[in-house]
């Protein structure tokens, strides 16, 4: 197991496997909040769910309606697990929040090279990132 420290952004624990990309998110936009798909063709996710994953990635984009979609996808219970990012901006953490989805962020970008599928706790009450 592997720890790294990191920043809490929003309460919580949680874990599952990794979902990871390179690029930025734009929750209204690139994923369904439906469906819980990335559908949007020209990013790297695309076709994959989000659900009960860790979700990671650098950081969100894009329109404040974003922090809706993720607690439209929180109740239809279609939202990632928890979310790492490299730094958080205000829609993505706003969604965090009202979500209840463990959000943390401060840490490399090394964590980006994570391979997808690998097992991830995130435990943002204990500022920490667990990597099994």
């Amino acid at each position: 197991m592997i720890e790294i420290k990191c920043h809490r952004v929003a309460s919580g624990c949680a874990s599952g496997p990794a979902l990871v990309t390179l690029e930025a998110i734009s929750f209204l936009g690139n994923v369904d909040a439906a469906t819980g798909m990335v559908v949007d063709p020209a990013h790297e996710l695309f076709g994959q769910c989000i659900a009960g994953k860790v979700l990671i990635f650098p950081g969100g984009k894009g329109s404040t309606v974003g922090s809706y979609v993720i607690y439209q996808l929180k109740k239809k219970g279609l939202a990632p697990a928890a979310m790492i990012n490299i730094r958080s901006e205000p829609i993505v953490a706003v969604g965090a929040i009202i979500s209840g989805i463990p959000l943390v962020d401060r840490v490399s970008e090394e964590i980006l090279r994570l391979e997808s599928g690998t097992i991830v706790e995130v435990d943002a009450d204990e500022e920490m990132i667990r990597i099994f």
